[in-house]
C-alpha cells in the first residue's frame, strides 16, 4: 500500500474498517469454521463488496482492510501469497490501506485482534477518528478489537462454529448491508464524519 499522509496534513476523519476473510472474500469452511484462500487463485471477492467501498469512499470514508493471518507465522501460508492476494484486493477494490498481523495467540503481539493494535496504529497514520469509525467483521475477535478502538461495530453473523462475538452493535448479512447502515446514520449527522 502506499504510504499514509502525514497526519498534520489531514483533519481527522472516519474510517471503515474491514475484517478480510469473510468479510472482503469469501472464507473457506472447514467443520463449521472459517480459513483464508490458500492460494491467489481461490480468492473470490464477495458479491455487492466492490460497490460497497466505492460508496463508503465517496462518501469520504477511508476504507482500511485489518486482518489477522497467522498461517504464515505456523508455516501453512507463505507470505508473498498473502502479499499477492493484497496487491489484487488493492488494485481491484481501491482501498486506502491493508494492515496485516503475522503472529498467533501466543506471540503476545499488541496487533492481533482481538487486541486492537491494527486499528490503532492507523489511527495514528492517517489521523483517524475513532469515535467516528466503524468496524465489519465476522468474526468475535473482530468485534472485540473495534470495540478496544471505540468504534462501532458490525457482524456478519456467518454462523461459525465457534465462540459468538460479544454484543456487536449490529449484525448484518453483508459488508453491503453494514455500508448501507453507516451511509445512512453518516447522513442523518449530516455527513459529518470528517471534521472542521
Amino acid at each position: 500500500m502506499t504510504d499514509p499522509p502525514r497526519p498534520s496534513r489531514r483533519p481527522p476523519q472516519a474510517a471503515v474498517f474491514l475484517d478480510r476473510d469473510g468479510v472482503v472474500n469469501r472464507a473457506i469452511l472447514r467443520a463449521g469454521k472459517p480459513y483464508p484462500p490458500d492460494r491467489l487463485e481461490d480468492l473470490d471477492i464477495l458479491p455487492g463488496v466492490p460497490e460497497a467501498i466505492a460508496a463508503l469512499r465517496s462518501r469520504g470514508f477511508l476504507v482500511v482492510i485489518v486482518t489477522n493471518q497467522p498461517d504464515v507465522a505456523t508455516g501453512r501460508q507463505e507470505r508473498a501469497v498473502v502479499e499477492a492476494m493484497h496487491e489484487s484486493i488493492a488494485r481491484t477494490l481501491g482501498v486506502d490501506d491493508i494492515r496485516v498481523c503475522y503472529h498467533t495467540d501466543a506471540d503476545g503481539c499488541a496487533c492481533r485482534k482481538p487486541l486492537p493494535g491494527m486499528l490503532l496504529d492507523a489511527a495514528r497514520d492517517w489521523n483517524i477518528d475513532l469515535a467516528r469509525s466503524h468496524l465489519v467483521g465476522d468474526r468475535w475477535r473482530d468485534i472485540a478489537a473495534g470495540r478496544a478502538a471505540g468504534c462501532s461495530t458490525y457482524l456478519i453473523d456467518g454462523g461459525y462454529a465457534e465462540p459468538a462475538a460479544d454484543s456487536p452493535d449490529h449484525r448484518v448479512a453483508s459488508l453491503a448491508e453494514a455500508a448501507r447502515i453507516i451511509l445512512a446514520t453518516d447522513e442523518a449527522k449530516g455527513g459529518s464524519h470528517v471534521c472542521p
